[in-house]
């Protein structure tokens, strides 16, 4: 063969070499799509079983929404979702075990006002709920509901202001830190009272002693004492919301009983590990969106006792707005969590 033929051939062949170790390095260099945050992240998700947990025992607010959750979205995606109740340390321990899981959108936490509320109780937790977890959805709420035994000669809001003028009230909550808990202590910063406060270890033995009369008052959680107003063993004397609630349309608001700025709502959401690709993260919100809107769950969400989440202020804006309010009235009553 002529040698300038195959001088020329040598040249190509190691210009073509050249450029293909160019292209491999740039591509060794590139993230994949994934950790980029394009589409393809959200593209087959999910195609395993979802992992949902609730650091809260099984009935409450948090665990209902979250299975009813699960379900929709299970039937949408046709994988299962599973709740996991991981209740304890003030719902810290659920948490953060989300937190330090993988961030590839296949662990959930159900979050609540309580979450938003240990920022601030819990100064020194191994995990950061703001810089750890990433708000997704919120899902719903329920108002708090003031009450007192139904032989009780408190009859309203103004009632049981004059009444905590008087003489030291007793106070029952579902513990220290809880929104009951820090309901009643807004309450005692706007009407410049003190109750004696009795911390229970959940809600239900609350209200077993409220009826019995060994306690005078609970700034209670809606579902724990719906059905006690309605059976005639607890007076209600407001609901902690804007508007009545349709399941008790004859009980006041706060702003109609003369306390406008009690508005409290114990709300639900859910979040995910910092770092899960924004496509995953968005299409999960999405997909709770569209769950909210159908009638038929909405109804559901009503007759249990609670409020679809609606739209507006974003969660993460929503969550980082009730850190700051509690965190300053948990300071100004120097509310410590044992």
């Amino acid at each position: 063969m002529d040698r300038r033929l195959i001088r020329g051939a040598r040249r190509h062949l190691a210009r073509a070499l050249l450029a293909l170790s160019a292209v491999s390095a740039l591509a060794a260099l590139a993230p994949p799509a994934a950790a980029q945050g394009g589409s393809d992240a959200a593209a087959d998700y999910p195609n395993k079983p979802i992992r949902y947990v609730v650091p809260f025992a099984a009935g409450g607010l948090t665990d209902i929404m979250a299975r009813m959750v699960g379900h929709q979205l299970s039937e949408e995606w046709k994988k299962p979702i599973v709740v996991d109740n991981r209740p304890g340390g003030n719902a810290n321990i659920g948490a953060e075990q989300v937190a330090k899981a993988p961030p590839d959108g296949y662990t959930w936490l159900a979050v609540t006002l309580t979450h938003a509320s240990n920022v601030t109780l819990f100064p020194k937790l191994p995990f950061s709920m703001q810089k750890d977890l990433v708000p997704v959805a919120r899902i719903a709420s329920s108002p708090m509901m003031v009450v007192v035994p139904a032989n009780s000669p408190i009859k309203s809001m103004k009632d049981l202001a004059a009444a905590a003028q008087k003489s030291k009230l007793n106070a029952g909550s579902s513990g220290n830190g809880t929104p009951p808990h820090l309901t009643l202590a807004l309450f005692e910063s706007q009407t410049r009272t003190s109750f004696t406060h009795v911390p229970y270890k959940g809600g239900a033995p609350s209200m077993t002693d409220l009826i019995g009369g060994q306690i005078d008052v609970v700034f209670s959680n809606f579902p724990e004492s719906l059905a006690y107003v309605k059976g005639g063993k607890l007076r209600a004397l407001a609901v902690t919301t804007r508007e009545r609630h349709p399941l008790l349309p004859d009980v006041p608001t706060v702003a109609e009983a003369g306390y406008p700025d009690l508005i409290v709502e114990n709300w639900t959401g859910l979040m995910m590990p910092a770092g899960t690709p924004r496509p995953i993260v968005d299409k999960v919100a999405g997909s709770v969106a569209r769950m909210l809107a159908a009638e038929s769950v909405r109804g559901r969400i009503v007759t249990a006792g609670f409020s679809p989440a609606a739209g507006g202020t974003p969660f993460a804006d929503y969550f980082s707005g009730e850190v700051t309010r509690w965190a300053r009235l948990i300071e100004e009553k120097q509310i410590r969590v044992e």
